[in-house]
């Protein structure tokens, strides 16, 4: 594939991008992360055996989503909000009789591919992929304008948000649904520090290609000249906000160019690219309510580790 000079790049992630090395803590939104690349090294860190959240998710839909079915009843359209490879959807498609699947994804690259698959294991589904940032309300295909629906949010990937950013996401999704829509959404909890530090540094190494792969991605599409081999991948768990962040630490004092600008960084200096916010089972509850969601149903693991959440749409309050 031909290199994309930075007039041709995605603008928001020139600008996201830019911003984000100017900053006094230099840090970049981890949806950037997920290119083509990205999105592949991604669904191999799910199979990681340090990885224990795809195990505990599998899990937990396989379990529960006859139940799912029982309380939100069938045929409902399903909406993935970050499909990703859709490799857990057909256990909901399947359990709720879904009459359509609608996945948002930001790599439209990926999307198509994931789709190609999933339309050849269930050939009579209809699929209507979106291509788009799901931070934000989302129009749907007309087709399934108002059709039931149940927002799908696996794995943990609400835990890559900021609190407040997550809320934003939950009201965003609501308003894209629409009231009285059911939401199935994932969370971890916090466990034992080693456990965790596991499972976002693995002994393979795939979760440092998939970091450092922003950089090769920044130099690809922003005609970066970053010394990749400069930065090294490290996990660090913040007790005080209860979450692991990712971070690309400079080995030695360096100096770049991305999209025409200048950057310095001194050896130990970090770029900070995702969190994995870690929620108790009140804070996951006060979560939802804050985006516009009642929490109906909850099903955790053995070792109450990880939870799936069956949530519904509440409509506006304008008091208490």
């Amino acid at each position: 594939m031909d290199a994309l000079t930075h007039s041709s790049a995605d603008p928001a992630f020139r600008d996201d991008v830019i911003a984000g090395l100017s900053a006094p803590i230099p840090a970049i939104p981890a949806r950037w992360l997920y290119d083509r690349r990205g999105s592949e090294l991604f669904e191999a860190i799910t199979t990681l055996p340090e990885y224990y959240l795809t195990r505990a998710d599998t899990e937990l839909l396989e379990r529960h989503c006859p139940e799912v079915a029982r309380i939100a009843g069938r045929g409902d359209v399903v909406v993935e909000f970050g499909s990703g490879s859709s490799a857990k959807t057909p256990i909901l498609l399947r359990a709720i009789e879904a009459s359509a699947y609608v996945p948002i994804d930001i790599s439209g690259e990926f999307l198509r591919t994931s789709i190609a698959g999933l339309q050849t294991l269930l050939p009579d589904l209809p699929i209507h992929p979106v291509e788009a940032d799901f931070m934000r309300p989302i129009h749907l295909p007309e087709t399934i304008d108002q059709a039931a629906k149940i927002g799908f949010f696996p794995g943990s990937t609400i835990g890559n948000l900021v609190p407040g950013t997550a809320v934003d996401l939950l009201r965003a999704m609501r308003d894209t649904l629409g009231v009285g829509a059911w939401l199935l959404i994932g969370m971890d909890r916090v466990k034992s520090v080693e456990t965790l530090l596991a499972a976002y540094d693995d002994a393979a190494g795939i979760t440092a290609a998939f970091n450092l792969n922003l950089l090769h991605r920044i130099n690809r599409e922003l005609d970066g000249t970053i010394p990749i081999e400069a930065f090294r991948h490290e996990a660090r768990w913040n007790d005080a906000l209860a979450r692991i962040e990712m971070h690309l630490v400079a080995s030695r004092d360096l100096s770049f160019e991305v999209a025409g600008a200048s950057f310095a960084f001194g050896a130990g200096e970090t770029i900070h690219t995702e969190n994995s916010h870690k929620y108790a089972p009140r804070d996951a509850r006060l979560l939802l309510t804050a985006g516009g969601w009642s929490v109906t149903h909850e099903w955790t693991t053995s070792d109450e580790g990880f939870a799936l959440i069956l949530a519904r749409a509440e409509p506006l309050r304008f008091a208490p």
